[in-house]
């Protein structure tokens, strides 16, 4: 929310705060990409399986085992392995490698849509002007009031 509200344009998938986010500044000028919770209820349903996204996609796959040399971490090879192992064989609980590809997607629309600076410009004015709503204010007020129950003091 901080880099929004000083003009930056959020990705992400649509989940917490993005939510609201994507609420506020519209769909223009928010790139959400990755699946959907029905979506994702669906595939956790049918069974979930990591293995199937790495081996269908060679840029994954590419970008995975590049984990296990030394490319990230010169002369320590290995030392990122584990995350490798948690996507793959710990069953990536947050469903990464299915979003990769639209990952990907969402990222060469924004390459496309940065290279007109114009419209860039304004989307990023826009950001700034449409996050006034996520103030610290309004967030103590609404966990005061929403979560908490809690009655105001007078004093």
């Amino acid at each position: 929310m901080k880099f929004a509200m000083n003009g930056a344009l959020t990705i992400g998938t649509m989940d917490g705060a993005n939510v609201e986010m994507r609420e506020e500044v519209g769909d223009d000028n928010i790139f959400i990409f990755g699946l959907l919770v029905d979506e994702v209820q669906k595939l956790k349903e049918e069974g979930y399986d990591p293995y199937r996204y790495y081996h269908a996609d060679s840029l994954l796959r590419a970008a995975l085992d590049l984990l296990e040399t030394d490319e990230f971490t010169p002369g320590y090879p290995g030392q990122l392995a584990a995350i490798r192992h948690n996507l793959l064989d710990g069953g990536d609980p947050y469903l990464v490698l299915a979003d990769f590809a639209d990952y990907v997607k969402t990222h060469e629309k924004i390459d496309a849509e940065y290279r007109d600076q114009k419209n860039w410009a304004r989307k990023a004015i826009l950001n700034t002007a449409l996050m006034s709503k996520f103030s610290s204010d309004r967030s103590i007020r609404d966990y005061a009031n929403n979560i908490w129950n809690l009655e105001p003091v007078n004093r």
